[in-house]
């Protein structure tokens, strides 16, 4: 039998196994149409972290180039004990792909304001009287997941998704962006063409808080236009601390953003035109291209998801199987892997004041 320290150094090996493929496959992000093909399959998986996004797409095709599965490209993907509570099972000799999951601890402080405050508690310890407890996350480890190519069993419901014209724009998009934007304390305008603001198609002016969209363009590329506005307005104001004072990191952060919105719609994200990413990547010093593009991956998979979740529109699927709620499918117990539906690093960032542990990022 293993001892403690034989796994420690186990996991720790798989955890060095995934970063170096995680590194490859941001590292073949190279080109424009590259970034684009990433995302657009990134917002049909966009529970997952952007990493794990990554490392799901990377071995899909290592597995479909050996000729171990029959599609370039995963569809839906779960854990080995949620495609059993699907009535589908794992077929003997298809190897799960491995991701980062999180591991949490419970904390515990009487004064939650306080981030010296907090105290780790032990498995089985309570809370004392008067403390507020909180989960946080304190390190990843690796889990594994299957597509439903690797699984045979119950047929799987077809989930809606909108089917659209070439050019046409999902039913209430527009509005629900303009919303957000009004939202967030903007002004919509909509302009006459592209010589009301300076040659664009469309401005964020942060001074006067105004959002202008130029209307002599096709309705989608009017919805696209507003998208990016948005992520502007979101990522990129003078007072958010996130924000990143480099231009071409914030326009390719802003147009992945719409890039994203528009995919989890089924528009053609070809229309789109992304920059050439090592070019903006390797232009932002202090920072290695492979680390701009992580970090820039997961703001924006965050900040579209974010935008996602407040349009009620009709969407593709976000890579989770349907059928039973994701909520039971994340409480299910893997049998031969760890739990494999592991929630971003932004999803488990701590609260002003609470603690977290470092680990690295999913």
């Amino acid at each position: 039998m293993a001892t403690d320290d034989e796994r420690r150094a186990a996991r720790d090996a798989k955890l060095e196994e995934l970063h170096e493929q995680l590194v490859g496959a941001v590292e073949q992000l190279v080109t424009g149409e590259d970034w684009a093909r990433a995302l657009s399959f990134a917002a049909r998986f966009r529970s997952r972290s952007f990493n794990n996004t990554l490392l799901i797409w990377a071995q899909h095709q290592a597995a479909f180039e050996r000729g171990r599965v029959a599609e370039p490209f995963p569809t839906y993907v779960a854990g080995y004990r949620q495609w059993q509570g699907l009535d589908r099972q794992v077929v003997k000799g298809q190897a799960g792909y491995m991701i980062f999951a999180p591991v949490t601890a419970r904390f515990a402080s009487a004064n939650p304001s306080d981030p010296l405050s907090w105290r780790r508690l032990a498995p089985r310890e309570k809370r004392r009287a008067g403390e507020v407890e909180r989960s946080r996350m304190v390190g990843v480890k690796p889990a594994y997941v299957w597509d439903v190519s690797q699984t045979d069993g119950a047929p799987i419901p077809e989930a809606p998704a909108p089917t659209l014209l070439e050019g046409q724009v999902p039913e209430g998009l527009w509005e629900g962006l303009a919303a957000q934007v009004r939202a967030a304390g903007f002004d919509l305008l909509r302009v006459p063409d592209a010589s009301a603001i300076h040659g664009a198609n469309g401005v964020t002016d942060y001074a006067a808080k105004t959002v202008s969209v130029r209307v002599d363009m096709s309705d989608a590329a009017q919805v696209k236009t507003l998208a990016h506005e948005l992520a502007h307005v979101l990522l990129h104001g003078p007072d958010n601390p996130e924000a990143r004072g480099h231009r071409g990191v914030g326009e390719v952060e802003a147009e992945s953003v719409a890039l994203m919105v528009g995919a989890a719609h089924g528009m053609d994200a070809s229309i789109y035109t992304v920059p050439y990413v090592s070019g903006w990547a390797s232009s932002v010093k202090d920072a290695s291209p492979v680390e701009v593009v992580k970090a820039t991956g997961e703001r924006v998979r965050r900040t579209a998801t974010g935008i996602l979740d407040r349009l009620d529109t009709l969407k593709v699927g976000d890579g989770n199987p349907p059928g039973p709620s994701r909520e039971s499918l994340n409480s299910a117990t893997p049998q031969r892997a760890p739990q494999a539906t592991a929630p971003s690093v932004e999803n488990q960032r701590a609260r002003a004041g609470e603690p977290v542990a470092a680990g690295r990022g999913l």
